[in-house]
């Protein structure tokens, strides 16, 4: 779409301003988009607040959907929006590596971490196999993948960030995460009481199996406080596998540009990936006090849904009504093989009480 017309737009997405650089363009023309992108992620996150359960990212970008179909996106929002949906974007991935600790990632124990790495990569690898049977995109399997296998929407919009994916392309992989994600909190909780799984097994098989971080934390609330410390943990582990997931797709990415293309090809490891590590590192040292960790997190929810919100801004409804049922019967394959991954990685390797 254009967003110098945005009522005339084909039913693509995000308008091709988007996919060009943000540097250089002054703060006069920026501040508009930014500001409504900051209002509307306040917005959401305050309605978040009356809204327990419900993902702000997803809230963030059915709103911006809405507003570009019913509203319309003003042409003085162009660079604040494109700006929003990839250098604030990019920031709050930087932000969520304070959310890791390698030593506590590392106390898991070998057993625990080998359950992180089949479950990842076997369903990373598994999602992208089957998508391509399906006859779905590139793109749209790696977000699907990535959102399936690793974090959830925040794994989406780091991949999104990382290719050439279209926004509505991002938009249905977010959806599908949060959609599926949802269904596992009751879920997984549910099985694991059949299976008559201890709890911290069952905290090892939310954390190694469910999409989002905060559907984590709802899971595994619900079992109780054993089974929530050891699904947090294992989440996080899961969240650290972000880094070479994004390394060996701009990998890809840098062989298969034509050879011709040499300084267009991307960095082999983007640089706000290296900021996610090192904010990791940052966070492992332990000398971050309390209350800076907690306005890290807090600011990084911010900035995302602020991009989620950017994003959607780019999707028009006609192009989500070509989406099809492929996507969803991909998520759902997806979300079965992680779901047995990680359960067999859970009895095989069970947590030390």
């Amino acid at each position: 779409m254009n967003p110098q017309n945005p009522t005339s737009a084909p039913p693509a997405t995000q308008p091709e301003a988007s996919k060009a650089p943000v540097r250089g363009t002054s703060w006069t023309r920026i501040l508009p988009g930014l500001a409504a992108c900051v209002a509307a992620a306040a917005a959401v996150l305050a309605a978040a607040q009356l809204l327990p359960g419900i993902s702000p990212l997803l809230l963030a970008i059915l709103l911006g959907v809405v507003w570009r179909n019913l509203v319309g996106v003003p042409a003085s929002w162009a660079a604040g929006v494109q700006l929003s949906a990839k250098k604030l974007l990019r920031t709050g991935i930087v932000l969520l590596g304070l959310q890791l600790s390698l030593a506590e990632i590392l106390g898991l124990g070998a057993g625990a971490l080998l359950v992180v790495v089949a479950a990842v990569g076997l369903t990373f690898g598994a999602t992208m196999w089957i998508g391509q049977i399906l006859g779905i995109s590139l793109t749209q399997r790696l977000l699907i993948a990535s959102g399936f296998s690793i974090c959830g929407a925040a794994a989406v919009a780091a991949v999104e960030s990382a290719t050439d994916a279209e926004e509505q392309e991002t938009v249905t992989a977010i959806g599908l995460v949060v959609l599926f994600g949802t269904l596992m909190i009751p879920l997984v909780p549910f099985l694991g009481a059949l299976l008559g799984l201890p709890d911290q097994s069952l905290g090892m098989w939310i954390g190694a199996s469910t999409h989002e971080v905060a559907q984590v934390v709802a899971a595994g609330g619900a079992v109780g406080g054993a089974a929530l410390t050891v699904a947090v943990t294992v989440k996080l582990a899961r969240v650290l596998m972000l880094a070479p997931i994004i390394a060996g797709i701009s990998w890809h990415r840098r062989r298969t540009q034509p050879g011709g293309a040499v300084a267009k090809r991307p960095p082999i490891v983007p640089l706000f990936i290296l900021g996610f590590i090192a904010a990791m590192l940052l966070r492992t040292t332990g000398v971050l006090p309390v209350s800076v960790l907690d306005a890290a997190q807090w600011l990084q929810a911010a900035l995302l849904t602020a991009a989620m919100f950017a994003l959607g801004l780019g999707v028009h409804f006609r192009g989500l009504v070509t989406v099809g049922g492929k996507p969803v019967l991909l998520a759902a394959a997806s979300t079965l093989v992680i779901l047995a991954v990680a359960l067999a990685g859970t009895l095989a390797f069970p947590p030390a009480d």
